[in-house]
């Protein structure tokens, strides 16, 4: 009787400990899918104002992509895919009782003043306007813009500037494949890459904090350095992306690319008001990926970069 007694109390202990945890564990789980359930309307309906399909990112940023397949661009003759230097987006985190949008559109010259009027109208800051590459046709202008306010009307704002290019058109990209061996990238860069439609992306955040406005910039709104590659012809890979870069890393960097024959092609801002002061430093290489790969990685490493 006795032993039938404490073997009921320490099954009760062990599956009541065990329910308990579950219950607990189910609590969390739960917690963390109202959350996002809580703001899936929001994002919902900036879908909906945007016209385009979005996704979460880390640091509860909901990002949508503005890729311009519409574009065939060629630099130095090699044609290059939407993914390598074609891809614009806009981001969005909700912040208090308010949301805060950034973004980089890709652009042709003829619509840059149009679309930056539109987006002065409608109250979003245009932060840059630049290069990222040289020698391209037809030529690619960037276009950075922010914004704070009320979700729906950033969205409709954005859009009523988008509606004058054609990221609209319904054109999908041709498909590729990636022959290069990303896990060898992957590990030259101590960072695990993603290959999309033929590119392999690999992004890097800093180590400090990113304010602007009082506000915490996540890496997802674009203070990441980025890196890109494409195959091209004979084993070779060209190359695009951004360092992000304080005032102290920028000549190292620079130096490090130009010794080693990778092209620096664009220095210059993409905010305004950041703390640190941060510089974007955009590049183009075509050689040997691993060589290119090498080179990066030895660049990155004088930055504060994980």
């Amino acid at each position: 009787m006795h032993i039938r007694k404490y073997m009921t109390i320490i099954a009760f202990l062990i599956f009541g400990n065990f329910s308990f945890n579950s219950l607990i564990h189910a609590k969390d789980y739960s917690h963390n899918h109202l959350t996002t359930t809580k703001l899936l309307p929001q994002w919902k309906l900036a879908e909906k104002e945007i016209g385009k399909t979005g996704e979460m990112r880390k640091g509860e940023i909901f990002y949508v992509s503005l890729p311009r397949n519409d574009l065939k661009v060629r630099v130095k003759g090699i044609p290059i895919r939407t993914g390598l230097a074609l891809g614009g987006w806009i981001a969005f985190k909700q912040v208090a009782n308010q949301t805060m949008v950034m973004g980089d559109l890709v652009l042709t010259e003829k619509e840059i003043q149009p679309v930056m009027s539109e987006l002065f109208k409608q109250g979003i800051k245009v932060t840059a306007i630049h290069n990222h590459i040289l020698g391209e046709l037809p030529r690619i202008m960037y276009m950075h813009i922010e914004g704070h306010g009320n979700l729906v009307q950033l969205a409709k704002s954005i859009r009523s500037g988008l509606e004058l290019t054609k990221i609209y058109q319904d054109q999908k990209g041709d498909s590729y494949s990636f022959q290069i061996n990303n896990q060898k990238l992957d590990k030259i860069f101590r960072h695990k890459g993603t290959v999309s439609n033929g590119v392999y992306h690999v992004s890097i955040p800093r180590l400090e904090k990113i304010i602007e406005n009082g506000m915490e910039i996540p890496s997802a709104m674009g203070v990441s350095t980025t890196i890109n590659f494409q195959p091209t012809e004979n084993g070779k890979a060209a190359i695009t992306g951004d360092f992000v870069l304080t005032a102290e890393e920028v000549n190292p960097v620079a130096t490090t690319l130009r010794e080693k024959g990778i092209e620096v092609t664009a220095l210059h801002n993409h905010m305004l008001n950041e703390n640190p002061r941060l510089f974007f430093m955009h590049f183009w290489g075509n050689d040997d990926p691993f060589k290119l790969a090498t080179t990066l990685r030895e660049a990155l490493d004088k930055t504060k970069s994980m």
